[in-house]
């Protein structure tokens, strides 16, 4: 009887690498954070290494005898990878090569990695590859070398080493294929936007760091259905669904890609399209992870990156979720908010107070509405029941006479 030989892929054992300048920087959080994302991506890290200078080496990165105490340590550790915390430049890239004889990673190639492997929608595929073409398109050399060396493992996900062989102007030729490819879902995604708008329906962009909760709470509010996994970047493509409000009113919600400190100005480029959401909104849930001890960091990383996205003057739901969790900090504060609510997306725990919030803001941007429509016109109401608060309804012989609340569009269609 022939013998059954179990085959599984060869796991990928990293170092992770930061260089901490001293002013103010969080080197040590940001490598805990780096190391979710390799294990995320499929690695394991088998040691840690922080470099105090005062600025990062033009050239490595790291100086000469933190490289040798690195190269030490992947001896030591028998890892098959190094990751830097940082994005690093072509060169940085090389010379780390030649001087480490073992692939080298940075943030930007993990976090594109895990993108790669997430993205579902042709539209997500499109935008990933596009960042990939992007970031390795000035980096080919250097790469070129790390693959050949380890076939499989992080970074080469999405476009593959098949597409780095190709010489840059083919890869310049892809970039632009999918930019076209891009526009025309950009102009798809107008046109639905559009129709939004004209439905006088209120939009929420559900924005936060990776892992505060989003899809669970979209889950909870309009059983999407979507994935929720205690990981970072579990879902990648958005996804827009109705919820309706105690009284009646419904709310578009849209759930968006995860925010993370450093997060590669490719990726900001290549999902321009999907992020765009939250600068076309009405109003955004800012959904936060009170259970985290960088919960303040999170927070502002957050607000920088939408201030990146052009996002502004929008009112902002401040809800702080995991209230359920041991250690939760549930005295959080954010100056930059109109209304802060505390909840469990998990178990359902102050879920009506954020229902409350929506209200309240669907009732600020309303306005008090009274006309008698002939019954010839009763159909118009319905619009009314659609995306206003109906108060009163009552049929007399003269016709139906309404008193009601309604968005500023509809408003000017009614007394027309």
């Amino acid at each position: 009887m022939a013998e059954l030989i179990e085959l599984k892929e060869e796991e990928e054992r990293v170092i992770l690498f930061a260089v901490s300048t001293g002013n103010g920087d969080d080197a040590k959080d940001s490598l805990e954070e780096l190391e979710e994302l390799a294990q995320t991506a499929g690695a394991v890290t088998v040691g840690t290494l922080i470099q105090s200078r005062e600025r990062i080496h033009p050239g490595t990165y790291l100086g000469k005898g933190k490289i040798e105490e690195l190269k030490d340590m992947i001896w030591e550790k028998e890892a098959t990878g190094v990751i830097c915390d940082d994005e690093l430049s072509p060169a940085q890239l090389r010379n780390l090569e030649d001087a480490l004889e073992i692939k080298v990673m940075d943030r930007t190639m993990v976090i594109l990695d895990i993108f790669a492997a997430r993205a579902k929608t042709s539209e997500g595929k499109i935008q990933v590859e596009l960042a990939q073409l992007k970031y390795r398109a000035v980096r080919l050399v250097g790469l070129r070398a790390s693959l050949s060396r380890l076939g499989g493992g992080i970074g080469t996900r999405g476009p593959g080493e098949k597409k780095l062989e190709m010489d840059r102007r083919l890869i310049h030729e892809r970039i632009s294929q999918l930019k076209t490819e891009l526009e025309t879902v950009r102009r798809h995604r107008e046109v639905i936007r559009r129709q939004r708008e004209k439905s006088g329906v209120l939009r929420a962009a559900i924005v936060g760091y990776t892992n505060a909760g989003k899809s669970t709470l979209l889950n909870r509010l309009t059983n999407a259905g979507i994935l929720a996994e205690d990981k970072l970047f579990a879902t990648l493509d958005p996804t827009t669904r109705p919820v309706v409000l105690p009284d009646g009113q419904t709310v578009l919600l849209t759930d968006t890609v995860g925010f993370i400190r450093k997060l590669p100005h490719h990726l900001i480029e290549a999902f321009q399209s999907t992020l765009e959401e939250a600068r076309y909104c009405d109003v955004i849930l800012h959904v936060v992870d009170c259970s985290n001890p960088q919960m303040d960091l999170q927070m502002h990383v957050v607000y920088e990156t939408l201030r990146k996205l052009e996002v502004q003057d929008k009112e902002i739901i401040t809800v702080f979720n995991k209230i359920d969790r041991a250690g939760a900090d549930t005295t959080g504060r954010d100056m930059h908010s109109d209304y802060r609510v505390k909840i469990s997306a998990k178990t359902g725990e102050g879920i009506p107070s954020l229902l409350s919030a929506l209200q309240s803001v669907l009732r600020s941007r309303q306005i008090y509405f009274e006309k008698v429509f002939p019954y010839t016109e009763a159909g118009r109401i319905q619009s009314i029941r659609k995306s206003g608060r109906l108060l009163t309804e009552e049929y007399r012989d003269d016709g139906i006479h309404v008193s009601a609340y309604v968005p500023a569009e509809l408003f000017e269609k009614l007394v027309q």
